[in-house]
């Protein structure tokens, strides 16, 4: 018994690994983008119908893709300590949800999310999104540094040019309000031109907080997200010298649970045939 269990157990994580499986299931979570998009459209209840039962069809794919992916897996706790396993089961659970009803809307809502399934399959997106979520931490103390400077020259102009315009500088949020335009430079000139009217040497004011927003911090943030997408960039390509097994490079964590996993069917395999 245990040893048909490991050979099923072999055979779905060779579907699971095959490049034409993961071509399949990348091709119907683009379907699943244009249903998406289709249903937006005014259409006639033959097409309707039609979408429905291709929208069933693929919610019933995703069932059976995942439960491929979860009984190939040897270890199943192993499964969920992946992050994108979790989300894609979230995600095919979430659109088992019948549309009608009370639950509509995140019935709806969920199979939207489908799409970004495509993430979790294609491994050059999973590498752009993990260096996003590890740069985060880093941007977040550049994003309080830029909310510092935001604040002091939002408590300035609402100082100096509430008189000239109370809708753009009437109080401290406003203002802020009036700098985020300013720095995505969305006539950003009309605001500085009106305070300029007053203020003849207001400019020195847009240019300093332009030059420290849009110029400095910025440009720390794309620095600080490539920095941490080289490092995973290096990760990766470390993870796939291993998995080829060439040059000298350390075991992975991927490398060793490979391993691990192949050392427990071997043992499995002997205990049978000793009981045998």
């Amino acid at each position: 018994m245990g040893v048909l269990v490991l050979k099923a157990q072999r055979q779905l994580r060779k579907i699971d690994n095959s490049k034409v499986f993961q071509g399949i299931v990348i091709a119907v979570i683009l379907l699943s983008a244009l249903l998406i998009g289709a249903k937006t459209h005014n259409l006639s209840s033959k097409v309707v119908s039609i979408l429905l039962l291709l929208d069933v069809a693929v919610t019933v794919f995703f069932a059976i893709e995942i439960s491929i992916r979860y009984l190939a897996c040897p270890k199943k706790k192993h499964f969920f300590k992946n992050g994108w396993n979790v989300f894609d089961t979230v995600i095919v659970i979430g659109s088992l949800i019948p549309s009608g009803g009370s639950g509509v809307l995140l019935a709806r809502l969920l199979r939207v999310f489908r799409v970004l399934r495509l993430v979790s399959m294609v491994p050059e997106l999973r590498l752009l999104i993990n260096a996003l979520l590890k740069a985060i931490p880093r941007m977040g103390y550049i994003a309080l540094l830029m909310f510092v400077i935001f604040y002091i020259y939002a408590a300035i102009g609402s100082m100096y040019f509430h008189p000239i315009n109370e809708v753009l500088w009437g109080d401290v949020s406003i203002s802020m309000l009036t700098l985020f335009r300013v720095a995505t430079f969305e006539d950003w000139t009309d605001v500085m031109y009106e305070t300029m009217a007053v203020h003849p040497f207001s400019w020195i004011y847009y240019l300093t907080f332009i030059f420290l927003t849009a110029f400095i911090f910025l440009n720390m943030m794309v620095g600080t997200v490539l920095e941490v997408m080289g490092q995973e960039h290096e990760q990766f390509r470390a993870e796939q010298h291993g998995e080829t097994g060439d040059g000298g490079e350390p075991a992975s964590r991927a490398q060793i649970d490979k391993l691990e996993n192949e050392i427990a069917e071997i043992k499995a395999l002997l205990l049978d045939k000793n009981e045998q």
